[in-house]
């Protein structure tokens, strides 16, 4: 029904001792995904603007010994929001934070502000409210949507994944 991080993490090329962020982190299951794949020498940047969410994640990354995850609040819909410097990660992860936005382009904009050329931004979300079980329907964004906003940004659509029954993931660089 939902997202698998263990499923999907995979499709995002991720290596050995790349930096990545994940946008609206919520209870992490991507950024301990993540901050294993990417191994001791990486690191994942876990970004919430709710601080209790992001304390009880410090304390699952802890238990996990996953010392390569750093908790950060931040607001990812201001540029600088991020609060991460230019151009110094490898990948940006957006899963179902999108259609939570309204300010989609200027997250998007931040998304690239901290990736290195060649970086990519990966984002995974809902296809449809399914009863609302998802978002309410005027909430879904849809991949064409998500598209339209990335390429304004200067962003280059990559391909798409599997991310789910209810999800779609997609994959741009700048």
């Amino acid at each position: 029904m939902f997202s698998d991080p263990a499923k999907n993490v995979p499709y995002f090329g991720l290596a050995e001792g790349n930096r990545v962020a994940d946008f609206g982190a919520g209870s992490g299951a991507y950024s301990l995904e993540m901050a294993k794949r990417v191994g001791s020498s990486g690191m994942v940047y876990a970004l919430e603007v709710q601080k209790e969410v992001l304390e009880r994640l410090a304390r699952e990354a802890k238990a996990q010994k996953a010392h390569n995850l750093k908790v950060i609040w931040a607001d990812v819909d201001k540029l600088g929001g991020s609060k991460l410097p230019d151009n110094s990660l490898d990948a940006v992860l957006l899963a179902n934070v999108l259609f939570q936005s309204d300010q989609k382009y200027t997250m998007i904009l931040e998304a690239k502000r901290i990736l290195h050329a060649g970086g990519r931004v990966i984002i995974i979300d809902w296809s449809g409210s399914f009863n609302q079980l998802g978002p309410v329907p005027e909430r879904v964004i849809k991949p064409e949507q998500v598209k339209e906003i990335t390429a304004q940004a200067g962003l280059k659509f990559l391909n798409d994944f599997p991310a789910g029954a209810n999800h779609y993931g997609l994959i741009f660089q700048k």
